[in-house]
């Protein structure tokens, strides 16, 4: 036996969006028109022909049949026999134009004579004919005659026929005609046929318009679609070329206006945030000079502030904290205004995730205050200079506004290892959440006011982003959770290529250096 294996093809499905962009409605727009206005017209067409096709046949047939029954009953004697009728049916039916005749005389019930008796009899014809026509009419001035010729269209053995039947006298004999209609459905269907391919082709050539004009319209409406895309994309010299006067030209000419205005207004707030930026930094390199000399200084009043006046210890020991946190605010500042001008760059080594925790730890005494659990031979590459910002803002924010004990929990995840740090406060309000990592945010109404510059968490953030990572905050069953994903490697740095005016350089540090 051979083993015989079905490959199935999947067919991708259309989806909704496709079915109902502007192309397809446009083609079936002009399909459905040009399907209604051909049917329309092939369906009068039809019926026009049709009407004209069968009353010139039965009109010829019935014309015929009156003049040759005239002309033959004329002949026939008074008292007609059996065989008079038959030669009367058959004398009728011999004018040529093709029909049969069936004749009947009150006189001779038993007599029904037929030119054609194996098809056609009496009993073919029609009920309510066969009244008509015995049915004697009224004669007056616009009605000379009693007896008139009546027809009706009747399907024999589902051939079409035109009957038509006459009483000639009184007590004369009747006679009906048999006409075959096949010639003429022939010719309708025919007609028919040629209709229906013409319907089909002028459907075809709708959408073939439609595709046209759809192109037509679409081309623009595509090009502009692309030129938003990349406005939005920030690649503000994005133009339209306008070609003609319609209104797809006037809509490229308000997009080439709009994106220029954009183009000033950006730059204009660009060169504004540059001089902000470049102002802080300024400003807070400037500072650092006096605050060293202050910071001097007040360490000195720190060692002899307890032999001091006890009137002027307390101004003594506030002056000294409020310059610690000038001093604090200003390298807040200048590490926020490296990351804004994108010169912050990674001095990576491989580390310890357990030791490099452990080490911010205890360089700032919170070994009483903080459960570590963090199993050693998790390995990173990662900058430790800001990751040890990364903890010291994360565990010190714990431990201000959450209160001890605060855990620290490391684990590795895949290619990534993640930080948890939890505190044993209140939590953090719902409307404050999504705002923790922004700058100066200190609208803290479930936790004591803050005293710090509102800088911490936003800078913790920007340095775990430099990696490759993010920290995230919710509230857990007890306190607040700051959760720490970074990956094991940081991502490649760009290229000189990639960046303006070469290597990437920490530019605000090598201005500190000088």
């Amino acid at each position: 036996m051979t083993d015989h294996q079905t490959t199935t093809r999947r067919i991708p499905a259309v989806s909704w969006r496709q079915l109902r962009s502007l192309r397809v409605r446009l083609i079936a727009v002009f399909a459905a028109v040009a399907l209604l206005a051909a049917v329309s017209a092939s369906g009068i067409a039809y019926w026009l022909n049709r009407d004209a096709v069968l009353k010139r046949a039965q009109d010829t047939a019935l014309n015929d049949f009156r003049v040759s029954l005239s002309r033959s009953v004329s002949t026939m004697p008074l008292n007609a026999t059996c065989q008079d009728l038959a030669g009367l049916a058959s004398g009728v039916a011999s004018s040529g134009l093709s029909y049969e005749v069936v004749v009947t005389d009150p006189e001779h019930p038993e007599c029904s004579a037929s030119s054609d008796p194996a098809h056609f009899t009496l009993a073919d014809v029609p009920a309510p004919l066969q009244s008509t026509v015995a049915k004697p009419r009224e004669v007056t001035d616009s009605n000379p005659y009693r007896y008139h010729l009546y027809w009706q269209r009747q399907n024999l053995e589902g051939r079409p026929f035109l009957i038509g039947g006459s009483k000639v006298m009184p007590n004369g004999p009747t006679a009906y005609m048999f006409k075959s209609l096949e010639n003429e459905r022939a010719d309708l269907n025919t007609l028919g046929w040629s209709l229906s391919i013409a319907t089909l082709l002028a459907l075809i050539g709708s959408a073939l318009l439609a595709q046209a004009a759809s192109a037509t319209v679409l081309r623009p409406v595509k090009r502009l679609g692309d030129a938003a895309r990349k406005l939005g994309e920030g690649r503000l010299d994005t133009r339209l070329e306008v070609d003609g006067a319609d209104e797809l030209a006037d809509l490229a000419r308000t997009f080439n206006r709009t994106a220029e205005a954009l183009h000033e207004q950006v730059e204009e707030l660009s060169a504004r945030e540059a001089q902000s930026r470049r102002f802080v930094a300024d400003m807070s390199h400037e500072l650092r000079t006096p605050l060293t000399a202050m910071t001097a200084v007040t360490d000195i009043l720190e060692d002899e502030a307890e032999s001091l006046d006890p009137m002027i210890e307390p101004a003594v020991r506030l002056v000294v904290s409020e310059t610690r946190r000038l001093s604090d605010l200003v390298e807040n500042l200048m590490e926020v205004t490296r990351f804004d001008a994108g010169t912050a760059k990674l001095v990576a080594d491989e580390v310890d995730m357990a030791d490099l925790i452990m080490s911010c730890i205890d360089g700032r005494a919170w070994y009483d205050a903080v459960e570590l659990d963090a199993p050693r031979g998790i390995l990173a590459v990662v900058d430790p200079r800001r990751l040890d910002v990364v903890f010291a803002n994360l565990i010190g924010n714990a431990l201000k506004h959450g209160g001890s004990p605060v855990r620290v929990k490391v684990r590795q995840t895949g290619d990534s290892v993640v930080v948890e740090v939890s505190d044993s406060g209140p939590g953090i309000p719902e409307d404050v959440l999504p705002h923790v990592f922004d700058r100066f945010y200190k609208a803290d109404r479930g936790r004591a006011r803050s005293e710090g510059s509102g800088l911490g968490l936003s800078i913790a953030m920007a340095n775990a982003q430099i990696h490759g990572g993010t920290i995230t905050a919710a509230n857990g069953e007890v306190g607040a959770v700051f959760t720490l994903t970074l990956p094991l490697a940081p991502p490649a740095p760009p290229s000189e290529d990639e960046t303006e005016g070469g290597p990437v350089r920490d530019a605000a540090r090598d201005k500190d250096a000088t």
